[in-house]
């Protein structure tokens, strides 16, 4: 018991000293140079803030959501091996009705539609 609370000690005292020496180490001499945005070595044409369409984001949350799909049902075919490969099967088919159901309401919706 005594080595593990020495160990946490140790581990704190060190952990103090590591972060007030990272305050006071690093040197911070911002200039002109390195708060410009970096666009390739040329001068910044426009402002590095450029609104980004929220429909982007859908379609990029809907591409991860689909390809969560496919990793969750990749074991799928292995399933048939199984003893009982009844209980696999209504899993997956239960997550590509979800799935699907979801993309019909976002189709219904107008969602997949790039320009309004």
């Amino acid at each position: 018991m005594n080595l593990i609370m020495a160990m946490m000690i140790i581990s704190t005292i060190l952990s103090l000293m590591l972060i007030t020496i990272s305050f006071w180490l690093p040197l911070n001499n911002p200039d002109l140079e390195k708060l410009s945005p970096y666009e390739c070595g040329f001068d910044p044409l426009g402002s590095a803030r450029l609104p980004f369409s929220i429909r982007f984001f859908l379609i990029a949350i809907l591409f991860l959501l689909f390809d969560l799909e496919i990793a969750l049902l990749l074991p799928t075919p292995w399933a048939s091996q199984l003893l009982t490969p009844k209980y696999t099967f209504t899993w997956s088919t239960m997550i590509l009705i979800l799935l699907s159901m979801g993309l019909i309401y976002e189709w219904i919706q107008g969602g997949l539609e790039w320009a309004e």
